[in-house]
């Protein structure tokens, strides 16, 4: 049991973290392949490592059957009976059957160069295969864990990180902006996924991830850890800045208190980990309108009100001065607020919110002064010329007409009374205010004709 091979094969497996059977059957799946390339001959070769000697054994099975149509694979009864009798008895001999399968054993020595060469190419392929599902069964019940690593090199913008015995990758899309590192440098990141199939580092991990935020809390706040402070939700823009929403399961603990720490210390040693980035702490709250209050934190909230509940929409009113805070350096905070409680928010200062109402009021006084200055218009047709004066008279005067009709003429087109005489009713219809019975009037008034009497929709 202590020869050499099989010494190399346990430190084999010792070292990449599998099995000794695995490398076994890798050798034996490689002596089988090589020796079907060297014999061509059809057999069915079957190979078994003798642990006793270290040495691989080599087979050709043939079925025993009771007429031979393949002799590479194939033996009649009699014959193996034959060839048994004098090496095992007759009893031996005569207990073979159709259907049994017979072992001729095959030398390996004389393999070669190339077939060994085979034989290795195949032994490293096994034992890779069976290396990466064990890593895979490992890790990829540990995705949302966080491990330490070293940087160990680049590889177009990737950095490659030795994470025990294994490497992993830290993708270039996945670092965070504010952060740079050389070989040696230890790196705490989150487990984002696991890889079967990839060629490379299987492990893929991030530094952007919420996920990198919420275990850090949990590593450095005890009431996370023991569920006395729950957190509900946490977004990032890596770098910049974080939002975290708590909630504390007893009415005692202050939930953002305990996310602190005294003078800070707790938060403190986060943002050291994240390099810098801001983290806004914030409570969550089932009350939506709460919840967002809370979320633009640190700005000061006015008023919020629910514009749209379907589409979840809010409307946040916010003083004058703080509206800079609460949208954020290019809308950061209002953006990381919208993440964190899934509303979409719009937010408003007072000063723009009161001229939106201003305008609104204006739009609605317009709406109703319309009608009643269509109506003042056509009262006009049946006052006197001096009730409709104004400080400017108009270029003419028509008998029986208001000057205010006179100047819509005028604007209409119709700058002169020879103009109006020479126009038509459905032309002078077309003018707002201006109905065909007093268009027929104010063409016989420009005609010098007698005026016909007032309409009844335009008296008094």
């Amino acid at each position: 049991m202590n020869n050499p091979l099989q010494q190399t094969i346990e430190a084999l497996a010792k070292e990449k973290g599998i099995e000794p059977d695995v490398v076994i059957s890798a050798i034996e799946e490689a002596v089988a392949t090589a020796s079907r390339k060297y014999y061509k001959t059809g057999e069915n070769l079957k190979t078994r490592f003798n642990t006793e000697t270290g040495q691989v054994d080599l087979f050709a099975l043939k079925t025993v059957v009771e007429e031979v149509t393949n002799p590479a694979t194939e033996i009649s009864l009699a014959e193996a009976r034959e060839m048994y009798r004098p090496l095992y008895g007759d009893e031996v001999a005569n207990s073979i059957e159709l259907g049994d399968e017979m072992e001729f054993p095959k030398p390996t020595e004389v393999l070669g160069r190339i077939a060994a060469q085979t034989a290795k190419q195949v032994i490293f392929q096994k034992v890779r295969e069976a290396e990466r599902e064990n890593i895979f069964a490992e890790y990829n019940q540990r995705v949302g864990e966080v491990v330490n690593g070293t940087v160990k090199r680049f590889e177009n913008g990737d950095i490659i990180l030795e994470v025990g015995r294994i490497e992993a990758v830290l993708p270039r899309k996945e670092q965070s902006r504010a952060e740079s590192y050389t070989p040696g440098d230890r790196v705490r990141s989150v487990i984002k996924g696991v890889n079967r199939s990839a060629k490379g580092p299987q492990i893929v991990l991030s530094r952007t991830d919420p996920a990198l935020l919420i275990k850090l809390f949990e590593q450095e706040v005890p009431e996370i850890y023991d569920s006395t402070v729950m957190i509900r939700g946490a977004v990032r823009e890596a770098g910049d800045r974080a939002k975290v929403a708590v909630f504390s399961r007893e009415r005692d603990v202050d939930p953002v208190g305990a996310c602190v720490g005294m003078k800070g210390t707790r938060v403190q040693s986060i943002i050291r980990e994240l390099r810098g980035e801001k983290i806004d702490i914030v409570e969550w709250s089932e009350d939506p309108i709460a919840f967002v209050t809370n979320g633009l934190s640190p700005a000061k909230v006015q008023r919020v009100s629910i514009v749209d509940d379907h589409e979840r929409v809010m409307e946040v009113i916010v003083e004058d001065k703080q509206l800079s805070l609460a949208i954020g350096k290019k809308g950061q905070n209002v953006r990381l607020a919208a993440k964190l409680t899934g509303w979409r928010i719009d937010i408003k200062s007072e000063e723009e919110k009161r001229r939106e109402v201003e305008a609104q009021f204006e739009g609605l006084e317009l709406g109703s002064a319309e009608p009643a200055a269509e109506a003042s218009e056509t009262s006009e047709d049946a006052l006197p010329p001096e009730a409709a004066a104004s400080d400017v008279p108009a270029p003419y005067t028509l008998a029986g007409i208001g000057e205010k009709i006179v100047r819509k003429l005028v604007e209409a087109g119709f700058p002169t009374q020879e103009s109006v005489a020479a126009a038509t009713v459905e032309q002078l219809s077309d003018i707002a205010g201006i109905g065909p019975k007093t268009a027929e009037k104010l063409l016989a008034a420009a005609r010098g004709e007698t005026p016909a009497a007032v309409p009844e929709e335009v008296q008094e």
